[in-house]
């Protein structure tokens, strides 16, 4: 019998700079100038975004000046590299283990390139054995929580009694390029902020905050277009349709619905990933959920904006403080472009 994936801590983290969204709408209608002449609807994404702040590795006028590739991969380098060990230590603690007692440990991150990994360049600090497997993981975007807890449960299904720690950092204000001023840049500077996020996994009879069940994932062909990166010499720049919303609508049902009924769930509560208002609108409306289903969601958004990864786990956090119980399907959707899905049960612990 394969023993149950128990997640025996959630905790995150937020860096020290809050980007408030008034603020943030006054510096880009100075630094945005002339596309806002050309798009003047486009100050209307920051109002309509659902957004009230952000935090960033960086204040905002750091932001708002120019920056290249290596000096925008030195501040991720020292900036991720805190937010993990910060992240991480907590939900450690949360669960009552010890740095060196892990035995796994999965980085899920997409904003920045770092070769050595993460973990590698933290684990002394970290504590980690020499011996730990380290597993990176880059390019899953928005839905790497999901994609990166449903990997990390496989790895500890395979070895029960290992422990298997999952972080997730992701500092998508470091993409905010101010030297094209497209469309896509303006949305992105109302919509992204960073954040991490760190669970705590391992298979067997103990119980934790809720077990992970069956996980599926759904990529589209021919949707490469619809969000992503490119990489320049100033560093990545978005790649985000406007299409998203729509295609949400109309292509996201099928493939939950099929989940659900695969993994025997009885009336899961959605745990989402909160992409920005439009997208929830149109997760509602896909799913017909009832007025109030993603409040969770819209909250994380407004507190916190478009983490990319990490965002649903801020979710998970906040709806296991409200006392989640029951089964639930954790959804995101990312680059490729792909639905990720994984099956929790909550009520455990």
């Amino acid at each position: 019998m394969v023993p149950p994936v128990n997640v025996l801590a959630v905790a995150t983290a937020v860096p020290p700079h809050a980007l408030e969204q008034r603020v943030v709408t006054d510096a880009a209608r100075h630094v945005y100038a002339r596309t806002f002449a050309r798009y003047p609807k486009l100050a209307d994404v920051f109002v309509n975004a659902g957004i009230e702040r952000r935090y960033s590795v960086r204040p905002l006028e750091w932001l708002s000046a120019p920056h290249d590739l290596a000096e925008r991969t030195r501040v991720y380098l020292e900036s991720a590299s805190e937010l993990f060990i910060r992240t991480a230590r907590a939900a450690l603690e949360r669960a009552h283990i010890s740095a060196r007692d892990v035995d796994v440990v999965v980085t899920v991150s997409s904003t920045g390139i770092a070769t050595p990994s993460l973990e590698a360049r933290v684990g002394p600090e970290m504590g980690f054995r020499p011996t730990v497997m380290r597993v990176p993981v880059f390019g899953r975007g928005c839905a790497g929580g999901v994609s990166g807890l449903a990997l990390g449960a496989r790895l500890a299904r395979a070895e029960p009694g290992e422990v298997v720690l999952v972080v997730v950092v992701e500092l998508c204000t470091l993409a905010c390029r101010i030297d094209r001023g497209s469309k896509a840049d303006v949305i992105s500077s109302a919509l992204f902020g960073d954040g991490a996020a760190a669970a705590v996994l391992r298979a067997g009879p103990a119980a934790g905050e809720l077990r992970i069940g069956e996980a599926a994932e759904h990529t589209w062909p021919r949707t490469l277009d619809i969000m992503g990166w490119m990489i320049d010499p100033v560093g990545f720049r978005v790649v985000l349709s406007r299409s998203l919303p729509r295609f949400v609508e109309q292509k996201m049902a099928a493939p939950v619905r099929r989940f659900i009924k695969a993994a025997r769930l009885q009336a899961p509560q959605l745990i989402c990933h909160p992409g920005g208002a439009k997208v929830l609108d149109a997760i509602g409306v896909a799913l017909e959920l009832q007025k109030g289903a993603l409040r969770d969601e819209r909250e994380i958004l407004r507190e916190h904006g478009n983490m990319s990864a990490p965002t649903v786990l801020f979710v998970l956090e906040r709806a296991l403080r409200r006392g989640l119980r029951g089964p639930a399907v954790l959804s995101a959707l990312g680059p490729g472009f792909t639905a990720n899905l994984l099956a929790l049960e909550a009520g455990h612990g």
